[in-house]
């Protein structure tokens, strides 16, 4: 660190490293005096090619670079209520880890949240509400960044490759962007090995990769423990309980022993999951009929249809539905609603 002295502050910065400066700027400075400071360094003191180099080191050390960072937590707990049908789990886990979490200026540790349950249950719907509310869009945001393993890791003899690839780009994004957000779709497809290359940034660590890591948000997406969920819920509704009385506890434990022990599992034998560095595992029941005509409802509203309540009902009738016995889950869920409605309106 530099020392400084009588000299003119601009002898200091043409004396020291540019992290140096700025580092001593906020450590002299209010926050709002060393943000004024730091724009006037750019300007005056830098070649006009080194400003996002300059900005990403000042993102790094500075607590108020917060990208376009504009969270409304209201409004997330809002839509999570209002569009996401039949669960009240992961209304209420979701609701109150974001809550939590964007409050604390100063995380001890990144959000990580595991989404677990069968296709059309309303995972993906979660994680694009999240970006929404966090940076007014689901998923154009620069600072959202959404992984598919078909995609992106869908070679298994390159996981060695995939892990480096990863490790460089997420920090990277995080040196760009502290609160960046990384979405991680389809995990039953993740070729086990590659996400464990995550597990530095996931903990409470105090210095790494010289950014403030802590402020991410991690979102793991599977439907991997999905027989956990159906099955509790099947139990629960062949001996007459309320669905809303299952409790996230009640599965937590199960999901985390699936995940790792499943060998189709981008968690299959992982530290993240043995250092329990996911923050919760959210599960996602599966869905009766009258969520899905809830969905096709919503569905023929946005299509500006909302009087055709024939149209939901025979959508709700028109699915399949388990166990063959009973009929009391949706297989699909929510998923085929649009191709339904198509068909029926």
């Amino acid at each position: 660190m530099c020392e400084i002295s009588c000299r003119p502050l601009v002898s200091v910065w043409r004396s020291c490293s540019c992290a140096s400066v700025i580092q001593l700027i906020l450590e002299l400075s209010s926050e709002a005096v060393a943000t004024m400071i730091f724009i006037l360094f750019l300007i005056y003191a830098t070649p006009l090619g080194t400003g996002f180099e300059i900005k990403s080191i000042f993102c790094s050390i500075s607590e108020s670079c917060e990208c376009d960072y504009k969270p409304d937590i209201k409004g997330l707990e809002w839509d999570l209520y209002k569009n996401l049908y039949g669960q009240h789990m992961a209304q209420d886990i979701v609701s109150e880890a974001v809550m939590n979490f964007l409050q604390n200026d100063n995380p001890d540790r990144p959000l990580v949240l595991s989404f677990h349950g069968a296709s059309g249950t309303g995972k993906s719907l979660v994680s694009s509400m999240i970006g929404r509310y966090i940076y007014g869009t689901a998923m154009g945001s620069p600072y959202i960044h959404q992984f598919v393993p078909t995609l992106h890791f869908s070679l298994a003899n390159r996981v060695q490759q995939y892990r480096s690839d990863l490790k460089l780009w997420v920090e990277g994004n995080l040196t760009a962007c502290a609160r960046s957000i990384f979405i991680f779709d389809e995990m039953e497809k993740m070729p086990p090995g590659v996400i464990d290359v995550l597990e530095p940034h996931l903990g409470p660590f105090h210095v790494l990769f010289q950014t403030n890591y802590r402020k991410a948000i991690y979102i793991f997406i599977s439907t991997v423990g999905q027989e956990v969920v159906n099955k509790l819920a099947l139990e629960s509704r062949q001996a007459g309980r309320d669905r809303e009385d299952i409790r996230p506890d009640e599965l937590e434990d199960g999901i985390a022993d699936a995940v790792y022990n499943n060998k189709n599992s981008g968690f299959y034998h992982s530290r993240i999951i043995t250092e329990e560095l996911i923050t919760r595992f959210v599960p996602f029941l599966p869905l009766l009929r009258r969520h899905v005509e809830r969905c096709a409802q919503r569905e023929l509203c946005q299509r500006g249809e909302c009087q055709r309540a024939d149209v939901a009902s025979s959508v709700g009738g028109a699915m399949t539905y388990t166990p063959n016995d009973r009929q009391y889950f949706s297989s699909t869920g929510c998923k085929l609603v649009p191709a339904k409605v198509n068909l029926f309106l």
